[in-house]
């Protein structure tokens, strides 16, 4: 695995704004590898994956989990890019796992928004030194980008909700507060997002406010997301299917146990086989 040093800048924005982005970061050469990966996985798709738009969009919004260890392309990225040494210094940990990878296409014409949401209260895991990477292999203008709300990653923790139908399906209703309307007065809020070229990445925070526009008639915008564990990560049961789903993972790793699992490999530093 490649190594690359960040400005101390970037890293004292990452942890005071829970999202930065990285221009350039990754080669012609890997973001084609990825793009071999992708159309792979939109050929070969798992039993994870899903519609994520209603079937009366005129485009089409498809995700999939967890696919590393079947595709090629991804281990490659995942395992010989500098990803792993970005991330160990964005958390301040001095080693990296891999918590799963995440395929996110929408095809042109897609009207469906992804909501505004955290990631961690989905997940199996808590704790404060994490982060996930979300690349583009298309060019992604501004309307159709991730966008973040700036410090939100310090809490609190906000009502998971499906995207299709806003139902709470995690965790009980009224246990959590609910996310504010926060397209009813933007302007109220420090909202960051960038346009992106392939080879750009954003990092972000797995508590960190973020959602999404959907993309225009002459747009495809297939992206690709890496989430990361640090070393104060924890496992976490859930009584309640999380997303992604790591079946028998409770039988095999207590609660409060670190992520040391071969479904969340080490990549940072990377270990000798």
């Amino acid at each position: 695995m490649r190594t690359f040093e960040l400005p101390p800048a970037t890293v004292e924005a990452f942890q005071r704004d829970g999202a930065i982005c990285i221009r350039q970061l990754f080669s012609a050469d890997e973001v084609g590898l990825l793009e071999l990966g992708i159309e792979h996985n939109l050929a070969h798709p798992s039993e994870r994956a899903k519609v994520a738009s209603q079937p009366d969009d005129p485009g089409w919004f498809f995700e999939d989990f967890c696919n590393w260890q079947e595709n090629s392309a991804y281990r490659r990225f995942i395992f010989e890019s500098r990803v792993g040494h970005v991330a160990a210094q964005l958390m301040g940990s001095e080693h990296v796992r891999l918590y799963h990878d995440h395929l996110l296409v929408k095809e042109p014409n897609t009207r469906q928004r992804t909501p505004w949401h955290q990631d961690q209260p989905y997940y199996n895991v808590e704790g404060q030194q994490n982060c996930s990477m979300w690349m583009p292999v298309d060019p992604v203008a501004r309307e159709s980008t991730l966008e973040f709300i700036a410090g939100s990653h310090q809490g609190p923790w906000l009502m998971p909700r499906t995207f299709m139908d806003n139902q709470a399906k995690w965790f009980p209703e009224g246990s959590l507060a609910d996310l504010p309307d926060i397209e009813a007065d933007r302007a109220a809020w420090s909202i960051l997002g960038w346009d992106l070229q392939p080879g750009d990445a954003v990092f972000f925070h797995m508590l960190t406010l973020h959602a999404a526009g959907g993309v225009g008639g002459d747009r495809r915008r297939r992206a690709f997301s890496l989430r990361f564990l640090g070393e104060d990560m924890r496992h976490t049961p859930r009584p309640w299917r999380t997303s992604p789903e790591f079946p028998g993972l409770s039988e095999q790793l207590p609660a409060g146990a670190p992520l040391q699992h071969e479904l969340f490999p080490q990549i940072w530093p990377r270990q000798q086989a």
